[in-house]
This record gives C-alpha cells, sequence and structure tokens, in this order.
C-alpha cells in the first residue's frame, strides 16, 4: 500500500509539486539512526547522512514529476516514507510519455554518480585536512546513491526498472499485453527478492519484496480488467 494523505503531513512547494512527509518516517529514522551509531564520531553525522539519503530520494522524485510535466502529464505531489518516496504522476497513456516519465527519475541518480564519486576522489586526494566523518559521509553518499539505481532499474514491477520494461514492451505488445508480461517478470522478482532477504536475513529486503508482490498482483488484476473491457468492446462492435 502506497502513503496516503492522510497519514503525511506538507513540507514544502516546489514549482506547484508538493512535497509531504509520512509519519512512519520518524519511527524508521530513529530505529536506523541509533541502528548506525558508533559508526559515525557522533549521533549528528548519523543523522545527517539519514537526511541525505531522502535528499537523494527527493530529487529522483522530482525527476519523475518534471518529465510527466515535460510531456503534457500531471505530477503535483511527492510524498516521502520509510520506502523511499512516491511521486504521484499520471502521464498521457502513450509509451513515449510514460518511458520519459518513469525514466528520468533513476537518470537523476545517474547525473549524481560522477558528482558523488567525484567529490569522494577529490577529498581523499586533495590533500586537505578534512575530517573523517565528512569523507565517510560522502562516500556513504555515492553508495547510497550508486544502491539506489542499481535497485530501481531491476526489471521488477512496479520499481522503475519494472515499469520502464513495460513503457518498452508497450510499442509492441500494447498497453494490456505489456502489463501482463511485466508482472509477470515482477512475480519472478518476488520469488528472487524472498530468496535474497532469507539468505542475508534482511527484514528490509523481505518487506519490500511484500510491496511489490502487493503491487504486481495490483496490475495483474488492472491488465485483466483492462482486457475484458476490450473484449466487451470488441463483441459490442461485431453486434453492430
Amino acid at each position: 500500500m502506497l502513503p496516503t494523505r492522510s497519514g503525511a503531513f506538507h513540507l514544502f512547494k516546489i514549482a506547484g509539486i508538493e512535497v509531504s512527509l509520512h509519519w512512519s518516517w520518524f519511527v524508521v529514522a530513529a530505529y536506523s539512526i541509533q541502528n548506525r551509531k558508533g559508526y559515525y564520531s557522533s549521533l549528528t553525522w548519523n543523522v545527517l547522512e539519514y537526511l541525505m539519503l531522502f535528499l537523494i530520494v527527493l530529487l529522483h522524485e522530482f525527476g519523475h514529476s518534471l518529465a510527466c510535466r515535460q510531456v503534457g502529464g500531471q505530477a503535483n505531489e511527492i510524498i516521502l516514507w520509510p520506502l523511499g518516496g512516491v511521486a504521484y504522476v499520471a502521464p498521457p497513456p502513450r509509451p513515449g510519455a510514460t518511458l520519459w516519465s518513469i525514466a528520468a527519475g533513476p537518470l537523476v541518480n545517474v547525473v549524481l554518480l560522477p558528482i558523488t564519486f567525484g567529490l569522494l576522489f577529490f577529498f581523499r586526494r586533495s590533500g586537505w585536512h578534512v575530517t573523517p566523518n565528512l569523507i565517510l559521509l560522502v562516500e556513504a553518499a555515492a553508495s547510497i546513491n550508486l544502491a539506489l539505481l542499481i535497485f530501481n532499474i531491476l526489471p521488477i514491477y512496479p520499481l522503475d526498472g519494472g515499469q520502464i520494461l513495460r513503457s518498452l514492451l508497450w510499442f509492441w505488445l500494447g498497453p494490456i499485453r505489456s502489463l501482463f508480461v511485466a508482472t509477470s517478470i515482477g512475480f519472478i522478482g518476488v520469488a528472487g527478492l524472498v530468496a535474497v532477504a532469507f539468505w542475508l536475513h534482511s527484514v528490509w529486503i523481505g518487506i519490500m519484496a511484500a510491496f511489490v508482490f502487493m503491487h504486481c498482483s495490483r496490475g495483474w488484476q488492472q491488465a485483466r480488467q483492462y482486457a475484458r473491457a476490450a473484449a466487451a468492446r470488441e463483441q459490442f462492435v461485431s453486434q453492430l
């Protein structure tokens, strides 16, 4: 289930896009910050690392929103929550428009790669007297951004990679069959995520697997509804 306005409060608005924060973010933030206690010399740096994570997530979501607007779609809201962020985008029902709206998010992470790793290289080689905490923070930023990029482009619906795959298939298979194929691959991805969760003993990957399964199921049901509606239209036309 995606976060809703009922569980979120307004943070700010940029370019007409309202950014909200779900209340559960604070619960997970407290746990995550305490869980990495000792990595830096003080908890202040742990807090900065967690905020930096969501800054990267927010930039990613703005990529989706602004790209959607560029192709004539609607994108007026972003909600941040413990599993990342959600940009509520409604691009025109065309494969190209949908593809650009989805691909723009990971492209933001691609742009951030040389910036974060460049800063890391500079601080390590410049000879400046830089606090080790700052180097660790920049290292975390580079690693987090890379990890988010890799995870998001996995071809598992409804992750960005799965939706990009669906948009590409849409050109040849149409909107309904492409959704069937993408969600089918998504179910295979869920099985893989569950296996990784058990292997790594990761609760978070298990939660993500449940989230993906829920949305794959919803996508599959939507595809079935679209298929039934299309069949009904064809039958109606044939009887005229």
